[in-house]
């Protein structure tokens, strides 16, 4: 079954190292919005030209943004419910929103749990306030707590919580406590990413000036994080995610297997029937009915490398085959192991992965394999 995901282009404010496509919140804007998102569920008429046939069935649904819970539980109800009624969405599906903490309290999670939302991403980025200030974060570490508890009142206990590594005053005691935050909230997953530094941000503009840690320090927490997390039951099954048993993100495997989804808003892409397309960037013409766009055909050798090797299990000759009617090439083999050498890959059988350390050089390596693609 595919993925079904919903972006949500508002916020109350822009983060300043924020480059996800989003605008501040208006609410007669997300009224037309919303209606715009319901009103394709209906009709497909922005997607026809590559959803026509397709079997739109999901076992998992994702509201991203922006900030998703910004526009309220109502309207998170209402474009579910033309979901349920036009699509056909498994009973135990992974229904997943993502919540800026300072904005959620109890009626909110009561009334998304009634309506079938099962699992909650908050956007925490770290537990020290002095950090969360310089990311333009405002709620501090007890109002995390506080949604994190209100969220598990609610019946909703898969709560994941977002942690970044290398932003500003950030050190490894600093790191330290925003690892024994999360351990000690009782969630089930982590999404820990490194900073980057994206060139329509506020950050960029600002870069000369933010007391960020330096690329050794950076590659040490990073580290730092694995370690920690694993030795207190998250397992790494991705780059920068981390889960309890059973609780990774259904969703976003989806994405790093190569399977299919479709996306909905400005800025959403999706995979069905081979085809990649995405809508522009621009919510007034989503609302206005403009068509998605081609990308580029997908599931090819090249894309399941790529983000194959994102996962901790990395490639295997056996999925190889299947998909694509022959072994792993050698030459890829051997490059594999050269970085085998290096500490960077592990080569086991027919099963090519990256280490934590060669996560860290992922791009890189990942660029050096494909160039062996016969």
């Amino acid at each position: 079954m595919k993925g079904l995901y919903i972006h949500i282009p508002f916020c109350r404010s822009k983060c300043p190292y924020c480059d996800f496509y989003s605008a501040i919140y208006n609410k007669n804007a997300a009224d037309n919005y919303c209606l715009a998102i319901i009103d394709e569920i209906v009709t497909n008429r922005r997607t026809n030209e590559f959803t026509e046939n397709a079997d739109l069935s999901f076992d998992t649904v994702y509201f991203g943004g922006g900030t998703p819970s910004v526009i309220g539980s109502e309207k998170i109800g209402k474009i579910l419910r033309a979901a349920r009624e036009n699509y056909k969405i498994s009973e135990n599906a992974e229904i997943t929103v993502e919540c800026n903490p300072s904005a959620v309290n109890d009626k909110f999670f009561e009334d998304i749990a009634k309506y079938g939302v099962n699992r909650i991403s908050l956007g925490m980025q770290s537990a020290v306030d002095g950090e969360r200030r310089a990311l333009g974060r405002t709620a501090d570490k007890n109002t995390v707590k506080a949604a994190v508890e209100s969220a598990k009142k609610s019946g909703i206990c898969n709560i994941s919580l977002d942690l970044m590594l290398g932003v500003p005053n950030q050190n490894t005691e600093t790191l330290e406590k925003s690892l024994n935050f999360c351990i000690n909230a009782g969630i089930k997953h982590i999404s820990a990413y490194m900073l980057t530094i994206e060139e329509n941000t506020v950050f960029f503009k600002r870069r000369d000036k933010l007391n960020l840690p330096d690329e050794d320090e950076v590659c040490e927490m990073y580290l730092k994080t694995a370690e920690k997390l694993e030795a207190n039951g998250f397992y790494q099954y991705e780059i920068s995610n981390f889960a309890k048993n059973g609780f990774e993100s259904r969703h976003n495997l989806k994405y790093w297997k190569c399977e299919e989804y479709l996306g909905l808003g400005p800025s959403a892409h999706s995979f069905i029937n081979g085809k990649r397309f995405y809508f522009p960037r621009n919510t007034n013409d989503f609302i206005n009915g403009k068509k998605a766009v081609f990308d580029d055909y997908g599931g090819g050798r090249d894309e399941y490398i790529m983000l194959g090797l994102r996962l901790t299990h990395g490639i295997s000759d056996s999925e190889y085959k299947k998909l694509f009617g022959e072994k792993i090439p050698e030459s890829i083999i051997k490059k594999a192991r050269d970085f085998e050498k290096q500490g960077l890959m592990t080569v086991s059988g027919a099963n090519i992965s990256l280490t934590k350390k060669g996560f860290l050089v992922s791009n890189y390596i990942i660029a050096e394999i494909l160039q062996k693609i016969q």
